[in-house]
């Protein structure tokens, strides 16, 4: 049994320890409050850690591109966190899988108060960069969670969903995507968006919910701009003008995306920045066919199976990520044709195997900062492209 005297200690030594863990946590505030606001736009750690679970509130250093502390590490404001599922769920599975991710998201935030709030709307931002802690918001990527249903959509809303990727890689009933577009044309149900689409397009806009264009076909980018009444979000794009890719947007699109007063965030995979990586990725995925035909026999989709080929061959996976350079070549190439108001970053982290070597994970924020500088942006410029367009582009659809 303890002595009081020993107790008293004891006692001086935890009161020690909560000032001290209280004053790093103001200081860190302090620190982040000095930074430029960093908002992200696209995040898939949940597919990639919690729905599997992996604890984000661990150290995933190594394991994954995305924790809690490295998101502070990083300088992360705010993280837009992916609520995905792919073309194996439709009518009677998406809606409920996506509601799934947001009760997985909502019991982090329960489980880590100090680490992750969960805002309904910008006003509380300051609020949070002031304590240390990271806001967090909703984007769903892919139509296809709402079923076709308005209804279904509203309750996404009233959940915290403050943008909606039209399409993922499948088109909906409604929208085409950029991979059937160019890939399976003459087998979809629309070409571009449909009169529901529209009426899709309309609530999200009534709501107070941003029309994310990532993912959608040219058909269903011209036609939603068409109609659209607020300005539009491209969450996790880049050039089609240096890596001629479908999902890539081409400079055109990048200039109506200017006029409407939106935003485009661009993409760190290797596959929308570097035009060779297409091809070396498939001769590194043709170098192990044991694995890649086990994995298939299983039903995994092609993009699992690159992750866990990166995974499991990391040296070779290593050599075939680009530089940062070429990110910051896309950003250079986004300002030149839409301008500087107009550039936003939707990492896609823990949503692709292959980032920039100097990026491993959010915690690596500050290099692309540093790497902007170095072509001569100004910190003004750069605090637009880390989150103030961003920012600019969610009032203005209400968020």
């Amino acid at each position: 049994m303890l002595s009081f005297h020993s107790l008293l200690i004891q006692s001086r030594w935890l009161r020690l320890g909560c000032c001290f863990s209280l004053l790093m946590t103001a200081l860190h505030a302090i620190g982040q409050s000095k930074q430029p606001m960093l908002i992200d736009t696209h995040n898939d750690v949940l597919s990639n850690s919690s729905m599997k679970g992996i604890d984000i509130g661990t150290n995933l250093r190594g394991k994954s591109h995305s924790d809690l502390a490295r998101f502070r590490e990083g300088g992360v404001s705010l993280q837009f966190f992916s609520v995905f599922c792919d073309e194996r769920y439709g009518a009677g599975t998406a809606f409920a899988y996506a509601n799934q991710m947001i009760d997985s998201l909502e019991m982090i935030a329960k489980r880590y108060p100090q680490s992750l709030k969960l805002i309904p709307n910008s006003s509380l931002l300051a609020a949070c960069r002031k304590q240390g802690v990271l806001a967090g918001m909703i984007g769903v990527e892919g139509g296809h969670m709402i079923e076709d249903r308005l209804d279904y959509l509203d309750s996404l809303y009233r959940r915290g969903t403050r943008y909606m990727t039209l399409t993922w890689n499948n088109s909906t009933s409604w929208a085409s995507s950029a991979k059937d577009e160019t890939s399976r044309r003459d087998s979809i149900a629309v070409i571009g968006l449909s009169d529901h689409g529209r009426k899709i397009v309309a609530r999200m806009n009534q709501l107070g919910m941003m029309v994310d264009l990532s993912h959608v076909g040219e058909a269903t980018f011209k036609d939603v701009m068409a109609v659209v009444q607020k300005p539009v979000l491209v969450s996790h794009s880049s050039c089609h003008a240096l890596c001629p890719v479908p999902r890539n947007l081409k400079d055109e699109q990048i200039k109506a995306v200017a006029k409407n007063n939106g935003v485009i965030c661009v993409n760190f995979y290797a596959g929308f920045l570097d035009s060779n990586y297409k091809r070396n990725m498939e001769l590194f995925v043709a170098a192990h066919p044991e694995e890649v035909a086990a994995w298939k026999k299983q039903g995994l989709p092609y993009y699992t199976i690159n992750e866990m080929l990166s995974e499991k061959y990391k040296e070779e996976a290593n050599a075939l990520r680009p530089p940062l350079s070429m990110l910051i070549d896309h950003i250079d190439h986004l300002v030149r044709v839409g301008g500087i108001n107009h550039v936003g970053l939707g990492s896609d982290f823990d949503g692709i195997e292959s980032p920039p070597r100097e990026l491993d994970g959010v915690e690596h924020y500050p290099r692309i900062a540093q790497a902007l500088k170095e072509r001569g942006y100004s910190k003004k410029d750069i605090a637009k492209i880390f989150g103030g367009n961003v920012l600019r582009v969610m009032k203005a659809n209400g968020i």
